[in-house]
């Protein structure tokens, strides 16, 4: 994930706030709850790419002969094996 956990806390918070203060919402139960939520999703969607690059790079331990020799690009099958994954799935990064 690119952003601390304590960045990501700043935001939830912000944005919890400005939503607020805008009246787009109107928080009738626990501010600290809803807060907590909204860092916890954020937190999930900022670390999605992270999870991906790791089943990519177990994906691609199967051509570590290849990649080795020089035979296989790895960066270039990286991101191809990365693409057809989001593709898939119907990600958005």
């Amino acid at each position: 994930m690119r952003l601390s956990k304590e960045r990501v806390r700043h935001i939830a918070e912000s944005v919890a706030g400005r939503l607020e203060q805008e009246g787009h919402i109107n928080l009738v139960g626990d501010r600290k709850a809803f807060i907590d939520a909204l860092n916890r999703v954020m937190t999930e969607d900022l670390s999605l790419e992270d999870r991906v690059n790791a089943e990519v790079r177990q994906m691609l331990t199967v051509y570590e002969k290849e990649i080795e020799q020089g035979q296989v690009d790895y960066q270039k099958m990286f991101q191809m094996v990365k693409q057809k994954l989001v593709r898939e799935r119907g990600l958005i990064l």
